[in-house]
């Protein structure tokens, strides 16, 4: 009987080593994910914009992003219902038609994110990449200064510091471009650095706003991320077509709705669309800090690329400006020391940006998708003995109640950021990636 319980405990052992040495793996390619997803689309975007011949109108590839998004989101609800049509259809309309009210709510995200693509393309079109790349980290400044106002927020002095040399790298980036913007721009009359830059600050704006905001409304909400991006890619849709016909319409009467795409615009395109979901589906395995070295790496793959591709050139002061970036981005993802958080607000947002969690019970389903400090905290905190049923508690921001929201819950504003964050990246909960 010995015998039999050491055998069993040494091949648990092995296989606790093996499934440790399988997400370690998981882990780096993960980040290698991140990394690629990040950069790729910058690069991408400023290749096919700055190719001569004939451009494709940025508002219809806005809205052909948005259709891959919708299809993609109704053809995996579809495999939920095993396929039945009938049931899908009557979920469909249970979840968007008659409950009206709650698919009205995220009109105005949708809003923000369609102005958003928009305004991404024009600042790209004009900014070199490895510019824009560091400059729209000033979304992580946004998404922090409206996650304080609007949800109640604490961060740690850390990231503040963080924050502080985010803005000082930022705007170091920008004097020095501000004194080379013309040799910077002069590969193409139609480039104009001051539109790009107001873009890529509005952009900024809008995707902190927005995604502070969609993280208020998702709370209290039991939709499915799926039918949240379904929700959302109707506004989306409906919006670029107007944004379409307002700004292109003429010309696309005239040439036609797919003018000018060529394979590598449909590779920006599927990019947009699927960009959200393959971080979505990596994220488990790359937490803050794992995402905050895909960030910092992302840049300086944008730039060097940059260099070989577009003539970029970098100097000491770029790098200065860029290195305060990174170093930010990697402190602002640090989580907060344990014992650094003196109120239940602090708390909270030390052990995760987005939900707080005193207690959690998952099976291996929904720790395929929870992010790594939401489960380890849970663990930390509930002992095997004491772990009731899977549910997640919510302190108020004040700090003086709670209330009971269900993993399902949790894991819809999780993945429902990281999906609709990006341009469309995904990020943390405050579309920070």
């Amino acid at each position: 009987m010995a015998v039999g319980n050491h055998s069993q405990a040494v091949e648990e052992k092995a296989a606790s080593r093996s499934q440790s040495e399988v997400n370690r793996k998981l882990k780096y390619i993960s980040l290698a994910v991140l990394v690629v997803q990040n950069a790729s689309l910058i690069l991408s975007i400023r290749y096919v914009r700055t190719l001569p011949g004939d451009r494709f109108f940025t508002t219809s590839a806005v809205v052909m992003a948005e259709v891959l998004k919708v299809l993609t989101c109704l053809l995996i609800i579809l495999l939920q219902k095993r396929f039945n049509v009938k049931q899908t259809a009557l979920f469909l309309v249970d979840s968007i038609v008659f409950q009206y009210k709650d698919t009205l709510k995220l009109a105005v995200p949708s809003l923000i994110y369609t102005l958003q693509n928009n305004l991404q393309y024009i600042a790209i079109s004009n900014l070199p990449a490895a510019t824009f790349q560091v400059t729209y980290q000033l979304k992580i400044l946004t998404t922090a200064l409206f996650s304080v106002m609007m949800l109640r927020k604490s961060l740690s002095r850390v990231q503040w510091v963080s924050l502080v040399l985010l803005f000082a790298g930022v705007a170091i980036v920008q004097v020095e471009q501000e004194g080379k913007k013309e040799a910077s721009v002069s590969g193409s009359s139609n480039q104009n650095y001051m539109v790009g830059l107001v873009a890529v600050v509005i952009s900024c704006l809008s995707s902190g706003f927005a995604g502070v905001y969609f993280e208020k409304i998702l709370k209290g909400s039991s939709a499915s991320v799926w039918v949240r991006n379904v929700q959302l890619g109707i506004f989306g849709m409906a919006l670029g077509m107007l944004g379409l016909w307002w700004n292109d319409g003429a010309a696309i009467a005239e040439r036609g709705f797919l003018f000018g795409y060529t394979d590598m615009v449909w590779c920006v395109i599927f990019n947009q669309a699927f960009g959200g979901l393959l971080v979505a589906v990596v994220v488990k395995y790359a937490d803050n800090i794992l995402k905050g070295f895909a960030t910092s790496f992302s840049i300086i793959v944008s730039t060097v690329t940059s260099v070989y591709l577009f003539g970029f050139h970098v100097d000491l002061l770029f790098t200065a400006g860029a290195g305060l970036v990174i170093g930010a981005v990697y402190m602002y993802s640090l989580p907060k020391a344990a014992g650094g958080a003196t109120s239940s607000s602090a708390s909270n947002a030390a052990s995760s940006p987005s939900l707080a969690s005193t207690r959690t019970d998952v099976g291996p389903e929904m720790e395929a998708f929870l992010p790594k400090s939401v489960l380890r905290e849970g663990r930390r905190s509930v002992s095997p003995a004491r772990r009731p049923h899977a549910r997640l508690t919510a302190q108020s921001p004040t700090g003086r109640g709670g209330r009971s929201c269900s993993v399902s819950e949790t894991l819809t504003a999780r993945l429902s950021v990281h999906f609709l964050s990006r341009p469309l990246c995904l990020k943390t909960l405050h579309f920070t990636n």
